[in-house]
């Protein structure tokens, strides 16, 4: 986006950039499935056209994940059908590798490797006048330089060192909103069998199993939230992760851990794939949001983006697609202008907010609900005994609403994707409606499309897209689905 009003952008890159999909060190959480959000699609297709297109011809896939993934939900496997959202699934070093590939196709971008941001020039630090002139660095022989910028963006990531130099060049430093719900998730590659080798039952391509609601006794394995997670090249990730748990983090400890979450499909998929990896780990999972917009006099010459100003819970998959929706506000307000003045970063930083603000609160809606959460968004007591008594209950409603209510389903597939904020979808009289309806449907015996399958047998894979219940299927064609499978 700058490329476009700039005569020159230098990119100051720590890393050595591998020339094809391969993890750096700069990038850990790469050995973790990433999901691209709809909002987050576009975006990067608005900046780089033809990225999505690029992704699939390497090796990404289109998915419908109502049809193409199992979702084993509270009670048991959903039920298969259409839907209105489509996911483009590969691994975070493809996503890059295409991003690389379309940076260096634009002649305004230089790429620094192996050069690493030391501090940050500036004068008047805190005043009126004050402004980020540019950025001193370091590079890989140890040579020390300095970078004069009209613009300087950190995208420097969680542990972005920038708000300790402002600090130190005399800006306020900027609160921070945080929440740590203790997120700890572990993962594994795999390489799937042959595709004239795999089971019968593999119909889909993700697996998906929620933690259990059951209060009782349990293995601890049933609180995780498990992914098998596919990407390109034949390849799956399988993930596992809660909230306050030790997670296993040696080879034995995950393969038998494996065999004890609640869907038996799930382990018996793990064992029937052969293993690339040992086993990653990640625990820098809080919310953390630098609230630059609430500083008296922000930094004008200086923006942030990415996780190094608003970092999320990484299960909830809205880093790429938040920072994606910042470099379009940023592009936008540069189309038109001469100067970057104090009210150019003003606006950038009201704009930025609200943008942001749409997915911390689906963030916050969650992680509240643990007593063991830390940060200064600890929920008030009786705020955590709502948020844990009512988040799941909502979740499955609207989940069961959703297989015979299409307004009810695309209003939630647009609030996952922040197409839409959770405070929109609460105050919608057509989506409480909606789950109301269903739920006298439910009390009097009339839903129609059947849900809550066994989860120890295979997830059924029949299309319940048109389905109109026993003996009235649609012309789609309703199938039986396995007769061990039952409802």
């Amino acid at each position: 986006m700058l490329a476009e009003h700039f005569d020159e952008v230098v990119v100051l890159e720590r890393d050595e950039l591998p020339p094809d999909a391969e993890h750096r060190r700069g990038v850990p959480q790469s050995k973790h499935p990433h999901f691209l959000l709809n909002s987050g699609r576009r975006a990067i297709g608005e900046i780089f056209p033809g990225f999505e297109e690029a992704l699939i011809a390497d090796g990404g896939m289109h998915l419908m994940p109502s049809m193409d993934a199992a979702y084993c939900e509270n009670d048991g496997w959903a039920p298969r059908k259409s839907g209105s959202m489509t996911m483009v699934y590969s691994s975070r070093v493809l996503i890059e590798r295409v991003l690389r590939d379309k940076v260096r196709e634009l002649p305004a971008i230089e790429i620094r490797e192996g050069v690493t941001v030391t501090g940050l020039r500036s004068t008047g630090g805190g005043t009126t006048n004050g402004r980020v002139e540019g950025v001193e660095y370091r590079t890989a022989d140890g040579d020390e330089g300095y970078l004069a910028a009209d613009l300087v963006v950190d995208a420097l990531g969680r542990g972005s060192s920038v708000i300790d130099w402002l600090g130190a060049a005399g800006w306020s430093v900027p609160p921070e909103k945080t929440l740590d719900a203790k997120v700890t998730y572990v993962s594994r590659w795999y390489d799937l069998p042959p595709a004239g080798r795999r089971p019968e039952s593999w119909w889909w391509k993700h697996l998906v199993i929620t933690p259990t609601q059951d209060t009782g006794d349990h293995p601890e394995e049933h609180e995780f939230l498990s992914n098998f997670f596919p990407i390109e090249g034949d390849r799956a990730i399988v993930c596992m992760g809660s909230w306050g748990i030790q997670m296993p983090r040696k080879t034995d400890a995950f393969e038998a851990a494996l065999t004890r979450v609640r869907a038996t499909a799930f382990g018996e998929a793990a064992r029937a794939c052969t293993p690339t990896s040992e086993v990653h780990l990640t625990r820098s999972t809080g919310n953390k949001w630098r609230r630059f917009d609430l500083v008296d006099v922000p930094p004008t010459g200086l923006v942030c983006v990415g996780d190094s100003i608003c970092a999320f819970n990484p299960f909830y998959a809205q880093g790429m697609s938040s920072a994606a929706r910042s470099a379009l506000i940023l592009g936008e307000m540069l189309r038109g202008r001469d100067a970057v003045d104090p009210a150019f970063f003003r606006e950038f930083l009201d704009r930025q907010k609200k943008s942001l603000d749409v997915p911390w609160m689906l963030a916050m809606a969650r992680d509240q609900a643990y007593d063991f959460a830390t940060g200064s968004e600890v929920a008030a007591p009786w705020r955590r005994r709502l948020a844990a008594r009512f988040s799941w209950p909502i979740f499955n409603a609207i989940n069961a609403t959703s297989r015979e209510d299409a307004y009810v389903e695309e209003t939630f597939a647009q609030v996952f994707n922040l197409d839409k904020s959770l405070k929109e979808m609460l105050t919608d009289p057509r989506f409480w409606f909606g789950l109301a309806r269903y739920k006298v449907r439910q009390l009097t015996g009339r839903t129609v499309v059947p849900g809550g399958f066994d989860a120890r047998h295979d997830p059924p894979g029949t299309d319940f897209t048109g389905y109109r219940g026993p003996g009235r299927a649609s012309s789609s064609g309703a199938r039986r689905g396995d007769d061990r499978v039952g409802a």
